[in-house]
């Protein structure tokens, strides 16, 4: 039996199904927003995993070009490797819905979203988020949800729900929240220097348009009547607990309030440790409650501290900054570098500058593209003194590059006024904490002291939250204990103007629009102080580049002309580059960029570039070559391809019986343009250049009529021997 329902959003409907396809499933979900198609299903095993501390879930999203109408590409034709849009997708997933399982479940849960049409349209990760809600409420899944999720653009001043691609184009703003009917649990996005006041705007708004959404959830779960057993964690020994606490929450105070990581880790593992020898010899699960309780017991006591005190574990206020160090210039051969160090968190951080046979192709469900700025972020484990292998790029390297990518993007100039291509890389050399917004910072000095013409400098903070109750404290610039023992992750990023990108994850099950507004009162405050300090370091972009950057001249050539600069199997292009030893890239709209080191060399392979597609213009003199002898006068190269007909009249002040009597094939001569017709037909002139004296007295001046073959033979862009 299929099971339907929908709301209108936008005009366009969005529909939820279950009960048709993917049966064997716990719970699935059909999701349709005009012709996009997502399938959602979850699945749980059926008994919970052993000795684990943490909720093992798993979230795939997955494309199928079939979506769109396309074979995959490459030597298999199928499916590869998720793509970067994929594992974007798979963690806005992930985030909102994790926060929203019970406390203790160990079952693991997996849930796939996959992309089945996709109209161009409309974006299917929001619709993936609805459908792992909607598919994990119709399971007997232990869900706290249904949660709904939407994104939010901004066109013309007015807030639109689930824009189109179209429509994002024209949009000065772009997040997605997801949330429950009570509050928001998740924000992802960013903004073209937004005001706070219009970024909270948008959250609210967004979680007041998603509340139809988990209407239609919950109308689906009550036509499906579906039943949930109840789960409920099994308690912590009341013996363990006591004798636990007795060991260790009086020195847990002390452990609070060790300033440094590392003598703080030190002094929790030795602490930890007597605990763990004090219930030795029995079974594993005896270690693991000990282990819950142990960091329960330190919950508490840094939380209680910061709520009843005002007091943080390294002795800051609640809205105080790490102490920050900014140094410029660190590596002597790269583009532009910066070392940017917040407390125990240190970003190294370097520009590179490349042309546009530099940039990223991009083939997704959305259309083909191409992509000049790129941001890597990578997280060695030598970073927070660990032994790990090093592997290729993680979910959580992937999504902290994506948030610094979208926070430096705005600020960048446009292609027509640099026409570089723009690589930014970020090594974690140690982190304690909001090492994302260490790159943003790391990355706006970097692009600076590269000499990238950066409209105003970027930088972020992460805010966190200890809410217990009634009583609330928003925290400024977390730490790792923060954000490991805290209620919210709250990335914040901009300029001095307003806001550049955006990201929240939550514990618990939703906040208020008023801790958001206080979360970005204090990420502004925050985001000043710390800007000031950048622009000691250095407050401005360098006036020239580097010299190590490439040299790149961008100008436009008239389409037709591409052909004669590339020439005959690229004959021509590839000599101009063995000349120059500049790398020369035509894009199919006539722009060239030519790129070099030695700024000579571009020049020199711009001005032979200009020589071969300028357009003879009437009344110029040119210095040209002859090419070829007739009876009635000589084609002249004036121009590389370009050649036209100085006829035997033109050629002195007296009559000329025989052209060879004056002129040589291979000869350069200086020769005046005297006419172009409609046809591009070229008509020159060496005699208006000569002294009149030169002419022999008696002898008639001939006219420009004087006969002989048709002057139509000299075509512009012609040589003699095509004709």
């Amino acid at each position: 039996m299929t099971y339907r329902t929908e709301v209108s959003i936008e005009g366009r409907n969005l529909s939820i199904e279950a009960g048709q396809v993917a049966r064997a499933a716990d719970g699935a979900a059909w999701v349709r927003y005009g012709d996009t198609v997502v399938l959602v299903t979850a699945v749980v095993s059926k008994k919970p995993r052993e000795d684990i501390d943490f909720f093992p879930l798993t979230v795939d999203y997955q494309e199928r070009a079939y979506a769109v109408g396309k074979i995959p590409g490459g030597f298999f034709k199928r499916e590869g490797r998720p793509h970067e849009k994929e594992t974007l997708s798979g963690r806005l997933i992930d985030r909102p819905v994790r926060p929203l399982f019970p406390k203790g479940y160990h079952q693991d849960v997996q849930i796939i979203a996959t992309v089945l049409s996709a109209d161009q349209e409309n974006d299917p990760d929001v619709l993936a988020v609805v459908g792992a809600s909607a598919a994990l409420s119709a399971s007997p899944i232990p869900f706290l949800g249904p949660i709904g999720c939407v994104r939010v653009g901004r066109v013309d001043g007015r807030l639109v729900v689930n824009p189109t691609y179209e429509q994002l184009g024209q949009s000065d703003l772009e997040v997605v929240v997801a949330g429950t009917e009570a509050a928001i649990v998740m924000v992802e996005g960013g903004a073209r220097e937004v005001p706070e006041e219009a970024m909270l705007e948008a959250l609210l708004f967004g979680h007041r348009a998603l509340q139809p959404i988990i209407q239609i959830q919950r109308e689906l779960v009550r036509q499906m009547g579906v039943s949930k057993p109840e789960f409920v964690s099994s308690p912590a020994d009341p013996a363990l607990q006591s004798r636990i606490e007795g060991l260790c929450q009086a020195r847990m105070r002390e452990l609070a309030f060790a300033p440094e990581k590392e003598e703080q880790k030190a002094r929790r593992r030795m602490l930890l440790d007597e605990a763990l020898a004090a219930v030795a010899g029995e079974p594993s699960s005896v270690s693991l409650q000990v282990r819950d309780i142990f960091e329960e017991l330190e919950k508490q006591e840094m939380r209680r501290l910061i709520l009843e005190q005002g007091r943080r574990a390294d002795g800051r206020s609640v809205t105080a900054v790490r102490p920050i160090t900014c140094e410029v210039s660190v590596l002597p051969r790269t583009h532009g570098s910066a070392l940017f160090t917040r407390g125990q968190t240190q970003a190294l951080v370097t520009t590179t500058l490349g042309t546009s046979a530099d940039e990223q192709r991009l083939d997704d469900l959305e259309g083909e593209s191409r992509k000049r700025f790129m941001l890597h972020y990578n997280f060695p484990p030598f970073s927070v003194g660990e032994v790990k292998f090093i592997r290729s790029a993680s979910r959580r390297d992937i999504g902290h590059g994506a948030l610094a990518e979208r926070a430096i993007e705005p600020v960048l100039p446009p292609k027509e006024e640099f026409p570089y291509t723009v690589r930014i890389v970020s090594d974690i050399l140690e982190s304690n904490g909001s090492s994302s917004m260490a790159t943003v910072c790391g990355a706006s000095l970097s692009l600076m002291d590269a000499g990238v013409p950066v409209r105003s400098p970027v930088a972020g903070v992460a805010m966190g939250l200890v809410k217990e109750g009634d009583k609330t404290v928003v925290l400024t610039d977390i730490q790792g204990l923060e954000d490991h023992l805290g209620d919210m992750d709250f990335k914040v990023a901009g300029t001095r103007a307003g806001v550049t990108s955006i990201q929240m994850d939550i514990k618990i099950q939703g906040i208020t629009g008023a801790i958001l507004r206080q979360a970005l009162i204090q990420a502004r405050e925050a985001r000043m102080e710390i800007l000031d300090l950048m622009g000691r370091a250095l407050a401005k972009p360098r006036s020239n580049l580097s010299p190590f950057a490439p040299r790149i001249l961008s100008f436009k050539i008239p389409v037709d002309k591409i052909r004669e600069v590339i020439g005959p199997g690229g004959k021509i292009i590839r000599s101009i580059v063995e000349q120059t030893g500049a790398k020369i890239d035509i894009e199919d709209d006539g722009t060239v960029s030519i790129a070099s080191v030695d700024e000579a060399a571009a020049q020199k392979a711009m001005e032979i570039i200009g020589k071969i597609v300028e357009v003879p213009e009437v009344g110029k003199v040119y210095l040209g070559k002859v090419v070829k002898i007739t009876d009635f006068g000589a084609f002249v190269e004036i121009l590389p391809g370009t050649d036209g007909l100085l006829h035997i009249s033109q050629i002195a002040h007296e009559r000329v019986k025989r052209v060879e009597d004056v002129l040589r094939e291979g000869e350069e001569v200086m020769v005046k343009v005297i006419d172009v017709d409609r046809a591009g037909k070229i008509r020159l002139s060496r005699r208006e250049l000569l002294p009149a004296a030169e002419g022999k007295a008696g002898d008639p001046a001939p006219s420009s009529g004087a006969t002989g073959p048709d002057q139509g033979d000299a075509q512009r862009g012609k040589k003699p021997s095509e004709r």
